[in-house]
């Protein structure tokens, strides 16, 4: 089984007022000593990874499920990567195909800001074998925009998909937020109707969330900004779901749409068998799905988190830190994945797995949990481990049983249409 590798650029413009994750505005100038660190953990880890193979193949009661030297997917997040250039992107890829074997069909991703690209840059960037890029839109609505503090309007997402089409790319994302202050079920209409004109391959939907620390955060809890209607969030969402069914794209997941491909493809998403799903020729995000099926995956960058041979661990979160932690450090004697940059980590349990599994899986709204792939996994039935809990959320309507398409002996377990609006409810029975 292959694994993916993630890369975190933590670089902005502009910190948005609603955004809690490890990005920094205004530190511009340090990325091209960020890119050599980046190269630097790149090579580091490769090495590492090197060693702990030939110290396995010295042990022969050693086996190994994954194959962390063969790479099929690659993703580089933030942050906002396209401020990097395209030969920093080179140079980066480079190292990665240097320290690793990437499949001929790697997907290689990239998150960008409609307002850092044109149309040499994207062709620039195609040429480095940047193969899919995921365009963070939010709205098509002026004024919700200009409230999340974007630096684009929708002109400029009109532009930067037609430069994208035009550069070479065939797989899109877009990403957009619902669930807004103020915004009106009419607003979120018009939003999704644009964005269905621009025909992207993909979809992502995510609902608003105050998240402690942040302006938006501080602002709703001094009462400066209206508490989003959970209600009208949820009707939201349930018209996003009817809507994209009605124009071609498959719910696969329950923020995530993809166009069909090939006829039959409902059927083979639902396959609860690891290389089915993960060789599906379709749009879904094949690196998404490594995580949400529990599969390994390398991070590298400031804040990164990767989960690999077992230990889920994360990088030092300050990009000055993780600059000289790369530069400075004489460490050799890590275990692979561990890196200078490395601040957490730690052995997952079996039940720690086993719960993890559980929660990822259950994002899938059409492959859910088959007891095959659980008994596979883990030698052990889903019954035998959560009959309690799967009864009960089936009887509060929340799961739902079926027999897979696929594989017609297997049970699926998955969330229903309520079950999807009240996911925190059927994941907290499995922690």
């Amino acid at each position: 089984m292959n694994t993916s590798i993630y890369l975190h650029i933590p670089f902005c413009k502009h910190r948005c007022a609603y955004c809690d994750f490890n990005t920094y505005a205004g530190q511009e100038d340090s990325i091209p000593a960020y890119v050599d660190a980046l190269i630097k953990e790149i090579e580091f880890v490769g090495r590492q990874r090197d060693s702990d193979s030939e110290s396995q193949q010295g042990n022969d009661s050693t086996t190994r499920l994954y194959d962390y030297s063969t790479i099929h997917t690659i993703f580089f997040g933030g942050g906002t990567p396209s401020l990097l250039t395209a030969p920093q992107f080179d140079s980066i890829l480079r190292a990665l195909t240097s320290a690793f074997a990437l499949t001929a069909d790697a997907e290689i991703s990239i998150e960008a800001n409609p307002g850092t690209l044109n149309l040499q840059k994207l062709e620039d960037l195609r040429k480095t074998g940047i193969n899919r890029i995921s365009l963070g839109v939010q709205s098509a609505n002026t004024e919700e925009l200009r409230m999340l503090e974007r630096i684009h309007d929708f002109f400029t997402v009109i532009q930067s998909v037609t430069e994208a089409r035009k550069a070479g790319f065939d797989n899109l994302n877009l990403d957009l937020i619902y669930g807004l202050p103020e915004q009106s079920l009419a607003s979120w209409k018009t939003t999704l109707s644009r964005i269905i004109d621009l025909h992207p391959e993909h979809i992502s939907a995510y609902a608003l969330t105050l998240e402690h620390g942040t302006p938006f955060g501080r602002w709703s809890t001094k009462g400066l900004l209206p508490i989003p209607d959970p209600d009208l969030a949820a009707e939201m969402y349930e018209y996003a779901e009817e809507f994209l069914e009605a124009n071609g794209y498959a719910h696969y997941e329950i923020s995530n749409w993809a166009r069909d491909v090939e006829e039959g493809r409902k059927s083979k998403v639902e396959s609860p068998t690891f290389d089915l799903r993960l060789s599906t020729p379709s749009f879904t995000c094949r690196h998404n799905l490594q995580y949400w099926h529990s599969l390994p995956y390398l991070a590298f960058g400031a804040g990164a988190h990767g989960y690999v041979d077992g230990y889920r661990y994360s990088n030092v979160l300050r990009i000055k830190t993780y600059i000289d932690r790369l530069t400075n450090s004489q460490s050799t004697n890590l275990p692979f994945p561990l890196s200078p940059a490395t601040v957490n980590h730690h052995k997952q349990t079996r039940q720690d797995d086993i719960s993890d599994y559980m929660i990822n899986n259950l994002r899938l709204t059409q492959a859910g949990v088959a007891e095959s792939d659980f008994r596979e996994r883990f030698g052990v039935g889903l019954l035998d481990v959560y009959q309690k809990e799967i009864e009960e959320l089936i009887h509060l309507g929340l799961l739902e049983s079926k027999t897979s398409e696929v594989l017609k002996t297997s049970e699926v377990y998955r969330l229903t249409k309520r079950g999807r609006l009240l996911g925190n409810q059927v994941f907290v029975k499995f922690v």
